[in-house]
């Protein structure tokens, strides 16, 4: 399997540590990756604040015609940047690999599964009492749990990866896309997903020095890159607003095949823009960045603030027009999980976003690479 180039300083790029220092920038090397996060993760917040918007409201606005845009590639590109640096565990002993790609991400959906769940225990327990709320915790173990199924899978994704690291990558990477093009409509979140979103993250495995070049590619002939996402844009857009009549699949978007190819497509579009925007610097490239570094944190605590501001600004029938209701419950879903992670940085709070020392299976210097000879002089 790919794997990053060593030269990469890890703690920019680390999966265990969501809250971590900025590194310096390395000519925008690694600076791409967060904002492509930034962009995925903006994305994936805006389609829940604008469905609910739309759905409390009782009609769309101009925030749909972006998320219906967006759709075909949001989560596959998600997928596609978690599974870029896999490829740096995957060969070490099961013990290191667990603590950064299983309880790293356990640890964040058991808290936030509970965390979640206590929002809304009259509403999960409809008055009978503890028992259906331990048993509503009991199938969230077997079962992804609302919002958090993200990162749910990314712990069983790792764990398939690592388990078929023997497989010849394109057998692999043959058998994903079938699970993909198969329709395959369990009503379970786990199985559903994992069949429509495997693909991505194992070609983000397979495929990780071939991205990083591609994104190399993208800053070095900006103006060619600008004229492919331009002819992206234009193809996207019309497969994704093109009905198609049927109830299974209404968009020619959604066709099998067809998604499979827009989702990869789009991913690496994503990879593209944010090459150039990072590449271009700027105020929005800053923000881009930020959400990026720390997408987990807004991942897992944005449904809260969503949520009051929904119903608030629903409630005070102060603005009447749904597209900008959703872009204002966007920004502030988005906005407060920083804040919030900001004020408890440096308190016992913490945790909520920094996984403690008492849940590593190893310590720092354990899990350090070994240091690496210097290459001989040449004559």
């Amino acid at each position: 399997m790919s794997r990053r180039p060593n030269s990469e300083p890890a703690l920019s790029v680390r999966p265990d540590d969501p809250v971590r220092p900025r590194a310096a920038a390395e000519s925008g090397r690694l600076a791409w990756v967060d904002v492509a996060k930034g962009i995925c993760i903006i994305l994936v917040v805006m389609m829940h604040s604008t469905l609910g918007v739309g759905e409390a409201m009782g009609r769309e606005g101009f925030m749909h015609h972006v998320v219906e845009f967006a759709k075909p590639f949001r989560i596959p590109d998600f997928f596609l940047l978690s599974g870029l640096f896999v490829g740096r565990v995957v060969d070490r002993d099961w013990r290191l690999f667990a603590d950064r790609r299983i309880v790293h991400f356990a640890y964040f959906y058991l808290l936030w599964l509970v965390l979640q769940s206590a929002v809304k225990y009259a509403q999960i327990t409809e008055g009978a009492g503890p028992g259906a709320f331990l048993a509503h915790l009991a199938y969230g173990l077997v079962e992804p749990y609302s919002t958090l199924w993200f990162i749910y899978l990314l712990a069983v994704f790792s764990v398939v990866v690592k388990a078929t690291r023997r497989v010849p990558g394109p057998v692999l990477l043959l058998a994903a896309a079938l699970l993909q093009l198969a329709p395959v409509h369990t009503g379970s979140t786990l199985i559903d997903e994992f069949c429509a979103r495997f693909v991505y993250f194992v070609g983000g495995t397979l495929f990780a020095a071939r991205i990083f070049a591609l994104a190399d590619a993208v800053r070095a002939r900006a103006g060619l890159a600008l004229l492919g996402l331009a002819a992206w844009a234009a193809i996207e857009g019309v497969l994704a607003f093109t009905p198609t009549g049927l109830a299974s699949y209404p968009t020619l978007a959604s066709l099998p095949g067809v998604s499979l190819v827009l989702g990869a497509a789009g991913a690496l579009a994503i990879v593209g823009a944010a090459a150039l925007l990072t590449r271009a610097g700027g105020p929005v490239t800053a923000v881009l960045r930020a959400c990026g570094e720390r997408s987990i944190v807004i991942y897992l605590a944005f449904f809260l603030p969503m949520a009051a501001l929904r119903t608030a600004l629903i409630r005070s029938g102060i603005i009447a027009d749904v597209g900008t209701v959703s872009l204002l419950v966007t920004v502030a879903a988005v906005a407060v999980p920083l804040g919030i992670e900001r004020l408890v940085r440096h308190t016992p709070a913490r945790f909520l976003f920094r996984r403690p020392a008492a849940c590593h299976l190893v310590g720092a210097e354990e899990a350090r690479p070994a240091p690496r000879l210097a290459p001989a002089p040449t004559a």
